[in-house]
């Protein structure tokens, strides 16, 4: 891959420069674990039913999402019900459940019938001391007998030491150490709780993890407190991480976690490093999730916003309807098919251009007096001054007709 793939994508050259690529330590395959159903169902006002949770897991497998974060089963008998019917569909996706690091929780994620848990301990001496009020030794014992009943029940682990990105380093790696020893781990999640990593903070954590712990496969779980979900995210994996953990629309906790349409398309286009998911699907999937969560996505959002294809500013315009037939992507960063998204189009407002009345009177098949164009124009600005929006189909057709009745 390059910065400029012809019908894709069109991005810096200075992204592939040898001297910024050669620091690269990216995994040979690199997997999405999607964990919507349970952390993006923990920001406040997000309730799915199981009817959701199972439409938005076919969804996800469909996309090609390579492990699904299913839900919680102890938090709810109808949670583990859904969990059992997602695990039912023979989904391509591997599937996980949430669980403490306690035998009974195993149990009940056994008998939903998933391939793997992600078992949550709290990875910080602070956070463990002063927030769950445990000490270390009756941590370590209960993850060590839970991770190995997981094993012993066929499961695969993920241990999830919580709030393990501002733990002391010594602190996190001997914990780990003994959890590994005497318990069972197939993958160590570096959990970013808070989301205060940087990314250079994320990428040395990474390193050190992987020098302590060779062959032990890391993911990473980041969220987006400061805007940097996506950034720590692709940090961790130019570090070795193999697995990100990500959620539809970002949604999650606080400010959400590491949202998956944008992560997905930097690796591929910015990265040359390939998700494995199908992008196509991302805008319905994104709208089918803001449906279920009752919570609408921002019309910029990057990637799956409903307006990030549109210009009603006159340079733009004029600069779009010159390119679009040669080459799209000579204004814009990406192809809007690659991610499901529709043809860009021009809109109508005070910052329009003749050319955006141009476009119009051509698209809506309507016309004016020669020499007229004008003053439609300036019509144009004036009423979407007056009413501090974009116009309408309707209103444009009104001024049109006034035009024309002078």
């Amino acid at each position: 891959m390059s910065f400029k793939e012809n019908g894709k994508w069109w991005v810096s050259p200075s992204n592939y420069d040898e001297s910024v690529v050669s620091k690269f330590n990216f995994p040979e395959k690199i997997e999405f674990l999607d964990t919507t159903l349970r952390d993006g169902e923990q920001q406040p006002g997000i309730i799915f039913t199981k009817e959701e949770k199972i439409e938005i897991a076919k969804r996800l497998d469909k996309a090609g999402v390579q492990r699904i974060e299913a839900g919680t089963p102890a938090a709810l008998a109808e949670d583990a019900e859904a969990i059992k019917e997602i695990t039912s569909l023979g989904l391509k996706a591997d599937i996980y459940a949430f669980v403490r690091n306690m035998v009974k929780d195993m149990e009940l994620a056994k008998s939903c019938g998933v391939d793997g848990v992600i078992a949550e301990l709290v990875g910080s001496e602070h956070l463990l001391k002063v927030g769950q009020r445990w000490d270390v030794d009756r941590a370590i014992k209960s993850a060590r007998e839970a991770t190995t009943a997981a094993h012993e029940m066929g499961m695969k682990v993920t241990f999830f030491p919580a709030d393990s990105s501002r733990a002391d380093l010594n602190y996190l790696i001997n914990l780990v150490g003994e959890v590994k020893a005497e318990g069972h781990i197939d993958s160590l999640a570096l959990v970013d709780t808070f989301g205060v990593l940087s990314p250079e903070g994320a990428f040395h954590r990474v390193s050190k993890l992987r020098e302590a712990f060779p062959g032990l496969p890391i993911e990473c779980h980041f969220h987006d407190d400061f805007a940097m979900g996506v950034s720590t995210s692709i940090a961790g994996l130019t570090a070795g991480a193999s697995v990100v953990h990500t959620t539809v629309n970002g949604i999650g906790e606080r400010a959400g976690g590491t949202p998956m349409e944008p992560l997905a398309l930097a690796l591929e286009a910015m990265y040359g490093q390939s998700s494995g998911l199908d992008m196509t699907e991302f805008k319905e999937l994104s709208k089918f999730v803001s449906k279920c969560a009752r919570i609408p996505v921002s019309p910029t959002k990057p990637v799956v916003g409903d307006k990030i294809f549109l210009w009603e500013t006159g340079l733009p315009s004029n600069l779009w309807l010159n390119v679009k037939d040669e080459d799209p992507l000579i204004m814009l960063p990406y192809h809007w098919s690659m991610v499901g998204q529709q043809m860009p189009e021009l809109l109508m407002s005070k910052k329009s251009g003749i050319r955006n009345v141009e476009y119009w009177l051509e698209k809506l098949n309507l016309s004016v007096p020669e020499g007229k164009e004008r003053d439609l124009l300036m019509a144009v600005k004036e009423l979407s001054l007056a009413e501090h929006r974009t116009l309408e189909e309707a209103d444009f057709r009104k001024l049109v007709a006034q035009i024309n009745a002078q």
